[in-house]
């Protein structure tokens, strides 16, 4: 708005500047063309004898006089041997002025402006000679009182209309810069109110412009914020809550054991086994954090066929039960290996702790269109329905007498977390006292990046 009235109040003074410029140009042009009808005149012949004025000023000037139509604001004055001789209407009144005296004197052509008490005069005196003699001077003169007056109309004019364009470009300019700054305002307010504790606020987005892009930016930075937050605080939640109860184990046997070796030797196992509990939850809350990172999986080429049997052979390793392969699915799949062992691997300790040790595990792999499954089924005693519905969720641990071991009932979690990293799922089909069997189904293509 500063630099649009600039340049308005510049215009306005370059448009007066040139109006001023032109109204001298016009009367320069006036004075000259009386000044060379003048001229002409005096080298032509007296109307009243018949022969050449030959020097004669009064005749000239006389003559000049009853022949011209003066334009408005327009004054002829004629001096003769120093005294002023006779002019027009407006040049009466200024023969009278003090200005006269100095037209007298005048002995060359001389065009000026002077400050007179009829206002501004713009003038052109020329002498006229005889026998090289000044005998007279010729002024004529225009008031350039009424001419300036115009031209300060016209430029009130233009100052209203320049004021009224500034006055309306700048209403627009206000409304239109504030629709464009408004999703800056939010933005700028929505980062201000913030917090920790309070990542839910966003930022309404219309249009489809640069101010609207970098809205929709920062509402994904924030969605991605929320997200990291809501991990940490769920790590340390989880931490806290899981880590609270072997650590008060340990505390406790370690304030009550007594001198005696065995003690001592029974105490140290027992810390040993808390502290072994309290690494696996440890690195099972670390691959769950992780899974949230966009490079938790690296893909590549995998034999699924090949990936099955080393499954079914690093399950005999984890227990010496009979493991059966099913079937085997002979493909090439894009997958990460080391990651969907370790989520398989999670299901077959999760079948080992819950069966007995004489019961068969089974393994398969299959396609299905384009999708890969993996899957494990044991022989347990199911699972019932109230379980079922959160069997996926972080500390689910089944019914107790249901495991064989102790745990802290993250393993299906980190096996739901590393399906959904590939753009899969997890799946389980189960009843009470009949088998169960947990699929993992993950596409055979490379995954989205927007999904992971």
């Amino acid at each position: 708005m500063l630099l649009l009235a600039g340049a308005l109040v510049a215009a306005l003074f370059v448009q007066r500047a040139f109006l001023l410029q032109q109204v001298v140009r016009d009367a320069d042009q006036a004075l000259d063309q009386e000044v060379g009808e003048l001229r002409q005149l005096a080298g032509g012949i007296d109307p009243e004898t018949g022969e050449e004025f030959a020097g004669d000023v009064e005749a000239i000037f006389e003559t000049f006089l009853a022949r011209n139509v003066p334009l408005a604001g327009e004054g002829i004055v004629t001096i003769v041997d120093g005294v002023p001789h006779r002019g027009d209407i407006v040049g009466s009144r200024l023969a009278e002025l003090p200005i006269v005296e100095a037209w007298a004197e005048v002995d060359r052509p001389q065009r000026r402006q002077v400050d007179t008490e009829e206002g501004p005069v713009r003038y052109l005196a020329i002498p006229l000679e005889s026998d090289r003699d000044v005998r007279g001077v010729f002024v004529v003169s225009i008031l350039m009182r009424p001419r300036l007056d115009r031209v300060d109309a016209v430029v009130r004019v233009g100052a209203i209309v320049y004021g009224s364009i500034f006055l309306l470009a700048s209403a627009i300019a206000w409304i239109a810069a504030g629709g464009v700054l408004r999703p800056l305002r939010m933005l700028t307010d929505t980062a201000r109110s913030i917090g920790e504790s309070d990542l839910a606020r966003r930022i309404d987005v219309e249009g489809d412009d640069e101010i609207a892009e970098l809205a929709r930016t920062f509402n994904d930075m924030l969605d991605r914020l929320e997200e990291a937050f809501a991990t940490q605080r769920r790590f340390v939640d989880d931490a806290g809550h899981e880590l609270r109860t072997p650590i008060t184990i340990i505390r406790g046997n370690l304030e009550v054991m007594g001198d005696d070796a065995s003690d001592r030797l029974q105490t140290v196992a027992l810390v040993t086994d808390e502290l072994d509990r309290m690494s696996r939850i440890v690195d099972d809350l670390l691959v769950l954090a992780t899974a949230e990172q966009p490079d938790f999986v690296q893909t590549h080429p995998v034999d699924l066929g090949e990936l099955t049997r080393e499954l079914a052979a690093k399950g005999r390793a984890l227990d010496g039960r009979q493991w059966e392969v099913a079937e085997v699915a002979d493909a090439v799949v894009v997958v990460d290996d080391q990651r969907v062992t370790q989520a398989v691997m999670n299901l077959m300790r999760n079948a080992v702790e819950h069966t007995p040790p004489d019961t068969p595990v089974a393994i398969g792999s299959r396609i299905v269109g384009n999708r890969a499954q993996i899957w494990v089924r044991d022989q347990g005693p199911g699972i019932d329905a109230a379980t079922m519905t959160r069997l996926f969720q972080r500390f689910t641990r089944g019914r107790a007498g249901k495991r064989t071991t102790g745990g802290a009932g993250l393993g299906l979690a980190i096996v739901k977390a590393i399906a959904e990293a590939h753009g899969g799922e997890i799946g389980v089909a189960s009843q009470p006292f009949q088998a169960t069997v947990f699929t993992l189904t993950l596409p055979a293509e490379p995954p989205d990046k927007e999904q992971v």
